[in-house]
Formats: structure tokens, sequence, C-alpha cells
């Protein structure tokens, strides 16, 4: 009987608590003026200016590369995804929250499901320029589009105007490790 008990309170404290730190996240908002791919654009012309180093696993060309990669999957398909189940449960609460909140959180240095390693390059300025390049041109294609959008990993069907969040969301997240030099 007393197992019974400390099982049901140990549940219910991790469910109180987690419910308490998740409502604490969720009230403190973003600005979600800047979640659109123009406010995206104009931070990259800012840092593209300024001697950037990353405090992260990644070197700065990766992380470019690598939200240049997750917008040209929105348009052309990521190659594995999470279950259907995971997508229309967790996959979509996540996003769901990140939405509400304005910002995402997730591991940084993990690659897209299925992608290519993207190879680690002297942050030289030609490697810098390059990698800035490939993402401005990613985010003004995504702009472009007109077909379908292909399903995202984890959270499956987005429409547009949730993919441009997500995708100023995900770019953003991935900032927190860009410094000044």
């Amino acid at each position: 009987m007393k197992r019974r008990q400390f099982i049901k309170a140990s549940i219910l404290t991790s469910v109180t608590v987690g419910l308490g730190g998740g409502a604490l996240w969720l009230s403190d908002e973003a600005d979600k003026s800047r979640l659109t791919i123009n406010g995206v654009l104009a931070t990259i012309d800012m840092l593209e200016k300024q001697p950037l180093t990353t405090t992260g696993m990644w070197s700065l060309n990766q992380v470019l590369d690598h939200c240049a990669q997750s917008v040209e999957y929105s348009m052309s398909g990521f190659p594995k995804h999470k279950s259907d189940v995971f997508k229309s449960t967790i996959g979509k609460l996540a996003f769901s929250a990140f939405s509400t909140k304005g910002k995402m959180l997730h591991a940084l240095d993990e690659a897209i499901p299925g992608a290519p390693l993207i190879q680690a390059l002297e942050v030289d300025m030609l490697g810098k320029e390059q990698a800035f390049i490939r993402l401005r041109r990613s985010l003004v294609a995504f702009q472009q589009y007109q077909g379908d959008l292909a399903p995202h990993f984890a959270y499956g069907m987005l429409s547009k105007a949730d993919y441009e969040q997500a995708h100023a969301m995900h770019f953003f997240n991935h900032m927190d490790e860009i410094k000044t030099i």
C-alpha cells in the first residue's frame, strides 16, 4: 500500500512540477514580430558584417548550413520522419508550445534526421560568406515558393505561415550560440 501511495505522490509531484515549469516557460514570451523570413533576413544582413564565433559544438558555417538545409527540406521533403503517432501527439504539442512562446528550444548540435552530415569548415571569410549566401537563398526561395510544402519530420503538416514561424524560431534558437568577437 505504501509503495502505491509513493508512486501516486511521485507522479502527481512530477506532473505538478512539469506543468508549473511549462507554464513559467510559456509565460515569458519572445518578441514574435521578428519571427518572419524578413526578420531572419534582416538579422543575417546585420550578422554578415560582424566577426562571429560560436559557443556550441558546430562551427558558424555548420549552423548556417543546417538552418538552410531545414528551409530547403520544407520545400523538397525531409529525408526521415518521426512516426505519425509522434508527429500527431508530441510533435504537434511541441510546435504549439514553441509557437505560443515565440521561441524554440532544441538540441543545437542535432542534425536533421537522415540529412547528410554538414562538413566542419574553417570559418574564413569565404566560407562564412558562402554559408550566409546559402541561407539567404533558401529563405528567399521559401518566400517565393508556391507549391505544396512537405510535412515537417517532427511536427507533421504545417501551413506556410507556421513553417515561416518555425524557420525563424529555429534560426533564432541557433543564434543563441553565435556571438560577436
